[in-house]
């Protein structure tokens, strides 16, 4: 696939290259601590995204056949670069025998690329006044994670 820069290429990526990228480079968030999996996206030489996968943060999500798009980052003027990644990290869970994906965004972020990717919204969270601290996982909210209200997106392999 060809973008700004010139042809996509897609690639395996390590945890910590994955990481170093997102908290460089994502706009609101910073890098999950671990993953089942990354991809990096590449033109030429230069990494332009990430896209990053792990178990799903919701207890109830974690039933072994779900996996949670826990990041997606690439550098602005990538056209397709989004949606490239995220149909990718799909075919990619699917084929390791995932049967469903989640992930989430702001309510300011449009989702164009996960709709185009075949994501479809399923419902929205409550922001939680503790943040991510509970008393069964005691933890700092991170410094760069909105606290807000978010849009739950999922696909499956029934869609």
């Amino acid at each position: 696939m060809s973008g700004a820069g010139g042809t996509y290429e897609l690639r395996p990526i390590t945890l910590r290259a994955a990481r170093s990228f997102v908290d460089e480079h994502h706009r609101h968030n910073e890098a999950p601590q671990g993953h089942k999996f990354s991809i990096g996206l590449w033109t030429g030489n230069k990494l332009i995204g990430v896209v990053m996968v792990g178990r799903p943060i919701a207890k109830a999500n974690d039933d072994g056949v779900t996996a949670e798009l826990t990041r997606c980052c690439v550098l602005e003027g990538q056209p397709n670069a989004n949606s490239l990644l995220y149909a990718t990290v799909w075919r990619s869970a699917k084929a390791m025998g995932y049967k469903r994906m989640i992930t989430y965004t702001l309510p300011n972020e449009s989702g164009a690329s996960l709709r185009a990717a075949g994501f479809v919204i399923t419902g929205n969270t409550r922001p939680s006044p503790r943040g991510w601290d509970v008393p069964g996982r005691r933890r700092d909210t991170p410094a760069r994670y909105p606290s807000s209200e978010k849009i739950r997106w999922e696909i499956s392999c029934g869609g």
